[in-house]
């Protein structure tokens, strides 16, 4: 049996267990383990960030209070504003300081209601994350265990596979099987691919005229474009 012949035949069988991988890579077990594990890797990242919102609504919360006892302390100059006056105190000058102080406290109810609207939004955000973190590690011990019992099952089979294929490599030159391999780690499947009409199936490219000659003395070929291996029935 010529070389390109224990190629194809390994290709054959080698198909199979792409085929296998691709279906485990692809597989709903496996989607359904990678989202838990991707959102509980994710999960204190998520916490990270809501404690530093919270750190700034603390902050931000400090930084109300400061004014507000400022707007108490200036507020205290009002208590005794009649007496003031009577003892001929400069009205307009308390009537601006009150503008002032109502327009300061106008502000301040505002930042005051948005503080509150914000610590209600966090509180809500830091709830629904701690609800989705208790379903999802649930939902990741479950699915680590079906995805486990899926891949073994799946190793199984591949091992039958593998068996046959180490046979098969015993009878494929070295420095070609080796050439093999890295094309198959490259994703290039088929690997080897039939020559018609003097062109590569799977490129097209035309084959050198050296590359026919070697083609037709059963010699092992590769594509000068696509670097598959060339065979002609």
């Amino acid at each position: 049996m010529s070389q390109i012949e224990q190629l194809l035949k390994y290709q054959q069988e080698d198909e199979k267990l792409i085929k296998i991988e691709q279906e485990t890579a692809s597989s709903e077990e496996r989607k359904k383990y990678m989202q838990a594990k991707s959102f509980m890797t994710k999960a204190p990242e998520k916490l990270d960030q809501i404690d530093a919102k919270a750190a700034e609504l603390e902050r931000m919360a400090a930084r109300l209070g400061a004014a507000y006892e400022e707007l108490s302390e200036a507020l205290k100059d009002f208590d005794a504003l009649d007496e003031m006056v009577e003892e001929g105190a400069n009205v307009s000058f308390y009537k601006k300081s009150a503008l002032s102080l109502q327009e300061k406290i106008k502000s301040l109810k505002g930042e005051i209601n948005a503080l509150t609207a914000n610590v209600k939004s966090v509180d809500e955000e830091y709830k629904a994350l701690k609800k989705k973190v208790i379903s999802m590690q649930k939902q990741y011990k479950e699915s680590h265990a079906v995805y486990t019992a899926y891949k073994e099952q799946k190793k199984k089979e591949m091992a039958v596979i593998e068996a046959e294929l180490k046979e098969l490599a015993k009878s494929i030159d070295p420095a070609i099987f080796a050439k093999y391999q890295t094309k198959r780690s490259e994703r290039i499947f088929p690997i080897i691919c039939e020559v018609k009409a003097d062109r590569c199936s799977k490129c097209g490219i035309e084959l050198s005229l050296a590359g026919k000659e070697s083609l037709a003395s059963r010699e092992v070929v590769e594509c000068e474009n696509c670097h598959r291996f060339l065979y002609k029935k």
